[in-house]
């Protein structure tokens, strides 16, 4: 079951990715951008614990770095977007 719950997880990150990066390429919306690459890393991350989850190995550390850095993104192009 947790399989599962993972790997729609990991689906519904792709597609918000997907969906942000296409209204950013319509709008060029700079928000969209930031939006769509902090999901990426999430997604990343989401598929790391899939893997995670079957290997039965410790990737805690993996895991944590793609959502890290794509929410950092995300909070980088907040804080710049605000002061233009």
């Amino acid at each position: 079951m947790a399989i599962a719950v993972y790997l729609l997880c990991t689906i519904t990150s792709l597609a918000c990715a997907f969906l942000l990066f296409r209204g950013y390429l319509r709008l060029r919306e700079r928000l969209l951008l930031w939006s769509a690459l902090c999901f990426v890393g999430l997604t990343i991350s989401n598929v790391t614990l899939l893997v995670d989850s079957q290997l039965a190995a410790d990737l805690s550390t993996l895991r944590t770095v793609p959502s890290l850095i794509g929410v950092m993104l995300l909070v980088v192009g907040l804080v710049w977007d605000s002061h233009s």
